[in-house]
């Protein structure tokens, strides 16, 4: 029993289900801790594959792609694949960022790399890729708000994030620029350019939290110009977009938000389609379950420290 228990409360996240009759999807936190090494070296390949099939055979040297291969031990993973030949299609990569926030050790969740091989761009996969392990990671702490970031010149995007996520500067209308936003963005940009591809010389205005001259730091062939960036429906995004950032030159505009209730309730009602509902369920349930259930696994684990009420010999 106890051994059911420690699976569902395990330390990090892998999930996978079929969200439709098409497509496979697997999370997967911190792969390069948590994976055996085959399993991490296929999942290398299918996460390359898709880049080269973006980028007409280019690839990436930022992030995941990065020569150390650090990025695998910190990031969440999640892989898109087409079930007719198993072959990937799609995947995000978001970044564990360490910041320190009241006084403590906590971490912000970047938004990250989104990669969509042309074939199935309408395919219908945003809400997996951009939401779906956010409200995963948002399950798994016991639905504690969750901090995320994402770095962007894509009108698109920037409007996604402004109307998924809650307190979002900048972008999202009628939320101000509080401290937490300054001083998350300001840990980011000291601590954490090379997450997102942003050289050492990149200027930052840190009252706008736009980076200026931003594609310098290994994410060069991204770079986009304004009529070719994707538009978002409402054009109060793109209208923010062209006035704020200098395409250019290249910039990017870093928002931070956050996952709470809220959130969550908007993602299930607007983003979910309605036929991937009860396999998302099942799999929410579990999830819950296991980060519920994590404390008491702790506590019925003798070999474990449990601050004062149990300290080990």
């Amino acid at each position: 029993m106890l051994e059911l228990l420690g699976a569902l409360a395990g330390e990090t996240l892998s999930l996978s289900f079929k969200p439709s009759r098409q497509y496979r999807v697997w999370i997967v936190e911190r792969p390069g801790t948590s994976l055996p090494p085959p399993a991490l070296a296929r999942l290398k390949q299918d996460c390359e594959a898709v880049v080269r099939a973006c980028l007409g055979g280019e690839s990436l040297d930022y992030g995941l792609f990065a020569e150390d291969g650090s990025a695998w031990d910190r990031s969440v993973i999640t892989l898109v694949t087409r079930l007719s030949d198993n072959r990937a299609v799609a995947f995000n990569a978001m970044p564990q960022l360490a910041v320190t926030r009241a006084g403590g050790e906590d971490c912000v969740l970047h938004l990250g790399l989104v990669m969509v091989d042309p074939e199935e761009r309408s395919g219908g996969l945003s809400w997996i890729l951009y939401g779906l392990t956010c409200f995963a990671l948002f399950l798994r702490q016991g639905m504690r708000p969750l901090w995320v970031s994402s770095v962007t010149q894509v009108p698109a995007v920037v409007g996604m994030v402004a109307e998924t996520f809650s307190n979002v500067f900048p972008a999202q209308g009628g939320t101000p620029q509080s401290f937490t936003h300054k001083h998350l963005a300001h840990q980011i940009m000291r601590r954490h350019r090379h997450a997102f591809g942003v050289g050492k010389d990149a200027g930052y205005d840190p009252d706008r939290q736009v980076i200026t001259n931003a594609y310098t730091g290994g994410s060069d062939n991204l770079k986009k110009t304004f009529a070719i960036a994707a538009k978002h429906r409402k054009v109060a995004y793109n209208a923010f977009c062209e006035t704020e950032l200098d395409y250019a030159r290249g910039d990017d505009v870093l928002q931070i938000g956050s996952i709470d209730l809220a959130a969550g309730q908007r993602f299930l009602s607007r983003s979910v389609p309605r036929s991937a509902l009860p396999q998302l369920a099942v799999q929410a349930a579990m999830v819950l379950a296991g980060a519920v259930l994590a404390p008491l696994i702790q506590w019925l684990d003798p070999t474990r420290r449990y601050n004062r009420l149990r300290p080990l010999p």
